[in-house]
């Protein structure tokens, strides 16, 4: 078993496993696990400061984004797809997917999204039914300001996506102006893949029940559990295994008072580290502090820097994909990864396999971390 420190999935603790080994009732019939459900809904909200409903659903993260596309587009639907990442592009997938108009507000890979150039954009052109934006771009590890941006859509009265899939409890975010805010378990919750959460706004149910056409899609549709606990009654058996995980790892987090502070902090100890190592960080702004990510340095391969921390040091750490393949290496500091202890193993190990590869470091990643640190 390798240490994984990848952006996702993440170390999962041992009484979430532990959740995962209890036996299982039948959902299907048992109205105490609707309770169960509810309650853990509830418990996410009120840890998300917001009244939306959540929902749980059976499915990889990216089930809530198809899901949040499926529900609201209908055929010619103008949608504003705000890129600048893979996943902020890839939303334009699934508005095309389910007949929508998709419409790109396209910025620079490397900067995080300019609110107010949006706002200009907006200002001769408004006419959206909704549009999304990714809050952390996990790819590149890309930090885009989701609540001015959100608020900035609102006025203008566009409903709002947000993929908060790799931040999620990792990073501050306001959700107030958020319609359809999409997580995982695999990030920063730290629970094993498999488990999409939508909070669904009052505004996103109107839309989604007033709809002019049906919803082309069954698994992807969020309208099928609206009405679940009233009925006592879920469209499809749900993955109770994942759940009582889910709820163990909800749990850790909400007696975590430090989270948000301990991802702050690592982060920026580890990209000062980084730069003063002699890397270089891919981006110029908008930096994530669930997922830190530089250049691969001239003369080495991504390959070579994955595989050496692998088979020398039994550390998993990512390099990238899309227009970023071969081009940057990330290091997953959120959730059960972001220990200072977990992040120390990991500099170390990529000091030597640097080292060992022909890089000439201007300082130890490991030391500069620990000196950031202070």
């Amino acid at each position: 078993m390798y240490k994984i420190m990848t952006p996702g999935p993440t170390q999962v603790a041992e009484n979430v496993y532990k959740a995962r080994s209890l036996n299982c009732t039948n959902p299907d019939l048992d109205v105490a696990f609707v309770e169960d459900y509810k309650k853990l809904c509830l418990k996410i909200s009120s840890l998300l400061n917001t009244k939306a409903e959540t929902l749980i659903l059976g499915g990889e993260g990216i089930l809530g984004l198809e899901a949040a596309c499926a529900s609201l587009t209908e055929e010619g639907d103008r949608v504003l797809v705000i890129d600048n990442g893979v996943f902020g592009r890839g939303f334009k997938d699934f508005v095309s997917m389910y007949g929508g108009n998709p419409v790109l507000f396209t910025g620079d890979y490397k900067e995080t999204i300019d609110v107010n150039a949006l706002k200009a954009y907006l200002d001769t052109d408004h006419d959206f039914k909704y549009a999304t934006v990714v809050h952390g771009d996990t790819p590149s590890g890309m930090l885009n300001d989701a609540a001015s941006i959100t608020k900035l859509l609102k006025s203008y009265g566009i409903l709002t996506v947000v993929d908060a899939v790799s931040t999620l409890f990792g990073e501050s975010l306001d959700v107030s102006n958020i319609d359809i805010l999409c997580g995982g378990s695999q990030k920063v919750i730290s629970a094993p893949p498999g488990l999409t959460i939508n909070v669904v706004s009052d505004d996103a149910k109107s839309a989604i029940n007033n709809r002019k056409s049906p919803i082309r899609s069954f698994y992807a549709n969020l309208k099928v559990f609206f009405n679940y606990y009233e009925e006592k009654w879920f469209p499809y058996t749900m993955p109770i295994s994942d759940i009582n995980g889910l709820r163990a790892a909800i749990e850790n987090i909400e007696n975590d008072n430090d989270i948000l502070e301990r991802h702050r902090k690592i982060a920026k100890a580890t990209r000062q580290a980084i730069i003063n190592s002699g890397l270089k960080l891919y981006a110029n702004s908008g930096y994530s502090n669930t997922v830190s990510v530089f250049e691969v340095p001239e003369g080495i391969t991504a390959e070579s820097i994955l595989e050496t921390m692998k088979s020398d040091f039994n550390i998993m750490i990512a390099g990238s994909f899309d227009v970023f393949a071969g081009k940057i290496i990330r290091i997953g500091h959120m959730g059960n990864n972001c220990r200072v202890e977990n992040v120390e193993e990991t500099l170390m190990a990529l000091d030597k396999t640097l080292n060992k590869l022909g890089f000439k470091a201007k300082a130890s990643l490991y030391e500069e971390f620990r000196k950031c640190l202070n």
